[in-house]
């Protein structure tokens, strides 16, 4: 297994999220000052710089199956752009709030929703930016949000608990109370398990049909990484320099050994290829790894980065993994092997 540079860039500061393009000819590359590069995967040249958000970019988020692209910021709004164009094409102003979360609802290719949060405020909009449904404020700041696989409803957490909110009558599905700060959601693809890492710091699990929980602690610090495999039988984790695999077929994680992957530095991401099995972690020591959990000896490959990863993303196919860091430089390594 190796992982040879393909291409590389460099943004004008932090780069605070990448994602493809649903057929992968591109890479989105948002930096924390606001523009967004649009970047040809063949050969690493940019087709359209976008100007973002003026006091900064947050998040992005490709429309499945369309070159329509939302990006949320600082300003308080969610913007579209035609990337084929390098256009804008509409905004949505949520307020005083930064947009901090974005996600498209899957299983919805003729007019899917965008779940957008900015603060305690939660919204559908549609595909051309018009206003879908504002729901009632959440308690607390959303601190982020997850679609059902499924499609069939959207998960907010904030401090104290989560929402499952309906796509189709926007009512409230279920509630979960959790008495702490949550940092990250994640569905196993299957929408059986709904995960959080959070601040306490454990990870915690619910199978939403079935009402149950389990209950991860033991993390060296807060849990703020988290990814399924295609398969959802694995989890992957992180909340210290170890990063952990779960398997969670049958009842669940609870009561098992995870599978240990060390590292020299704290892990600041962790990502499963979309539909193989090679999962990425990343270390503030600019170290990226991929890793087979099936495998008794799980590594596979490493490389130095100059700078810690702030990002990481496969592409549609899995044959790219692109790498956003901390200086503002995107990475595509090549997966061979």
């Amino acid at each position: 297994m190796q992982l040879t540079k393909h291409w590389a860039a460099q943004l004008d500061d932090y780069a605070i999220d990448l994602a493809w393009s649903p057929d992968g000819t591109l890479l989105a590359a948002a930096s924390s000052a606001g523009p967004v590069s649009l970047i040809a995967t063949a050969d690493g040249k940019r087709v359209h710089e976008l100007p973002g958000h003026n006091q900064g970019t947050n998040c992005l988020a490709w429309q499945t199956g369309s070159t329509t692209l939302a990006t949320g910021g600082q300003d308080g709004a969610v913007k579209f752009w035609d990337a084929s164009a390098g256009q804008h094409t509409g905004t949505a102003a949520l307020g005083q709030a930064w947009v901090e979360h974005l996600a498209w609802q899957p299983q919805n290719d003729a007019a899917p929703l965008l779940a957008a949060a900015a603060g305690r405020k939660l919204v559908f909009l549609q595909p051309d930016g018009a206003l879908a449904h504002t729901f009632k404020e959440a308690p607390k700041t959303l601190t982020a949000l997850a679609w059902q696989p499924a499609g069939g409803c959207v998960a907010t957490a904030h401090f104290g608990g989560i929402h499952l909110w309906d796509a189709d009558d926007f009512l409230l599905q279920k509630e979960f109370p959790y008495a702490n700060g949550i940092h990250a959601l994640v569905w196993s693809p299957d929408s059986k398990w709904l995960v959080s890492g959070n601040q306490d710091p454990s990870v915690h699990l619910w199978i939403p049909e079935k009402d149950i929980e389990l209950h991860m602690s033991g993390y060296e610090g807060k849990v703020k990484y988290l990814s399924f495999d295609h398969t959802s039988r694995w989890l992957a984790t992180s909340g210290g320099r170890d990063a952990c695999i779960w398997d969670c077929t049958g009842d669940g994680p609870e009561g098992r050994e995870p599978a240990m992957l060390p590292h020299e530095a704290p892990v600041c991401a962790v990502k499963f290829q979309n539909s193989h099995g090679l999962l990425a972690t990343a270390s503030a020591d600019g170290v990226v790894q991929l890793w087979s959990p099936e495998r008794a000896q799980p590594l596979r490959a490493t490389v130095k980065m100059p700078a810690a990863a702030t990002k990481l993303a496969w592409s549609p196919d899995d044959t790219l993994l692109a790498i956003g860091s901390e200086r503002g430089a995107v990475y595509v390594l090549k997966c061979d092997g």
